[in-house]
């Protein structure tokens, strides 16, 4: 069951769908059966990829903790009369 990458020529919008069997792919937006099926990348897993995203998601958790406490200071400020 692979995944492809579509482009919709109805409605432009671009999607990944799962085809299962002999289905027709529908676009997820609009459900044209109009779709382009893109060129995909394979992906490339390395020592070097895994650091890159393990980096990449500490930096993005870190942002979302800084977020959240921002957030918890914000409402707590509000809250305190």
């Amino acid at each position: 069951m692979p995944l492809y990458d579509y482009t919709c020529k109805a409605c432009g919008a671009e999607s990944e769908i799962l085809i299962r069997g002999s289905k027709t792919p529908t676009c997820p937006n609009c459900k044209s059966e109009d779709l382009e099926r893109l060129v995909s990348l394979p992906v490339v897993k390395s020592d070097t990829t895994r650091a890159i995203i393990k980096r990449e998601t500490k930096r993005r958790d870190h942002k979302v903790a800084a977020e959240r406490e921002h957030a918890q200071r914000q409402y707590e400020a509000s809250h305190d009369d």
